[in-house]
């Protein structure tokens, strides 16, 4: 059974950084690529960022670039995403989520229970 459990989340001001972790199970890194994805209040669901072991393949939203870092440890089978220089627009819950990569993306199939992110001005 595949398992994605979040944490990390919490409220921050401007400026700061914040780290996600998504402690993973049920499969490996090799097996189905692994990503982040984040719903503000209002809004759809959107992608921020993912990656891919087996093609060694990584994708951001253009609105992270720069400042969002995702990485993997396969040793632990955790997923991070290194959240910098955060803006009240990175407000929203973060998702981890699993799946297929296609034509450079993620194609998610599990879905964790998300972990808030809050970023006051």
């Amino acid at each position: 059974e595949v398992q994605l459990v979040e944490s990390g989340g919490g409220l921050v001001q401007a400026g700061t950084s914040l780290r996600l972790t998504c402690a993973t199970s049920g499969f490996t890194f090799d097996e189905y690529a692994v990503g982040w994805y984040r719903q503000a209040p209002g809004k759809e669901r959107e992608g921020v960022s993912s990656i891919s072991t087996r093609t060694g393949s990584i994708h951001y939203a253009e609105s992270v670039k720069g400042r969002f870092t995702i990485s993997t440890d396969y040793t632990k089978n955790i997923v991070h995403l290194q959240m910098n220089s955060l803006t009240p627009e990175d407000t929203a819950v973060y998702y981890c989520a699993a799946g297929d990569w296609l034509g450079n993306m993620l194609i998610p199939y599990f879905w964790g229970q998300g972990t808030q992110v809050t970023v006051s001005s």
